[in-house]
């Protein structure tokens, strides 16, 4: 997700010498070096150092050890963004006294520029340090403020939903293929049927349901399949994988904080 947002950064008509990145591995920074364009070092104190923006884009397991050893690099009026699944705001505050920090949780539509991100501020957060970091995630997207205890909704719902998604399109693609249609068909047919869904969802002025209802004629072949649906429990296991998702986060920020609180 970290080189995401930077080549999102980059589209959005950031200078290339505005961003620099880290990794840990020779190859990792090789490769992000190649494909991004931008300088990549094998120290994150080194990249973190006199930064405005830090950005924290790693595994919420690691994120213990990554602010040890950026701790002395990062200080106000710094701003530290976390991109860290579940990883509470305390933990990084902890770690770096005085700097302002907000997480949030992106997801991987980034890619193209057609993200959501929910984000919030922690304690030494104020209205300016909010705006430049709506700024810097909404170059890959849309964004929304809410608050901490939400996230781990979010991280269920967007964060995870680009999966389920997929999910369906790929039981699509295989029913189709089953129902006769070759592969090519079948695939061409369900990408643009879920790309035209979303986008008509996302301009429609009408609401899921009633875009539902209008193409359920009564006794017609929508009505068959959302009977099957229905009667196969299709919205409690969507609430049960949210649940789980949302469970999930809150136990990754937990593990973090035990790992902060260990180290």
């Amino acid at each position: 997700m970290g080189g995401i947002l930077a080549e999102g950064l980059l589209r959005a008509g950031w200078d290339p010498g505005e961003v620099i990145m880290a990794a840990r591995r020779p190859e990792q920074a090789q490769e992000a070096e190649r494909f991004i364009g931008v300088p990549v070092v094998l120290d994150a104190a080194q990249a973190a150092a006199g930064r405005d923006v830090v950005v924290v884009a790693v595994k919420p397991k690691d994120v213990p050890t990554l602010l040890d050893q950026v701790a002395e690099a990062v200080t106000p009026p710094q701003l530290v963004i976390s991109l860290a699944a579940g990883v509470p705001i305390a933990v990084f505050e902890k770690a770096l006294p005085g700097v302002a920090v907000v997480r949030s949780m992106p997801n991987t539509p980034a890619a193209v520029d057609e993200g959501m991100t929910a984000y919030c501020g922690g304690s030494q957060v104020d209205s300016a340090a909010l705006e430049t970091a709506a700024s810097v995630l909404a170059a890959v997207g849309q964004t929304i403020n809410l608050s901490e205890d939400l996230l781990d909704a979010v991280t269920a719902v967007s964060g995870t939903g680009p999966a389920y998604v997929f999910l369906l399109a790929e039981a699509l693609t295989e029913a189709a293929i089953r129902e006769g249609l070759p592969h090519h068909a079948a695939e061409k047919l369900v990408l643009q049927t879920v790309r035209g869904a979303g986008i008509l969802l996302a301009t429609s002025p009408k609401s899921a349901f009633r875009l539902r209802a209008e193409v359920t004629s009564p006794g017609g072949t929508t009505a068959s399949a959302m009977h099957t649906l229905e009667d196969g429990g299709f919205r409690a296991l969507v609430e049960d994988a949210v649940r789980s998702a949302a469970s999930r986060s809150r136990e990754l920020g937990q593990e973090a904080a035990a790992q902060d609180q260990a180290g």
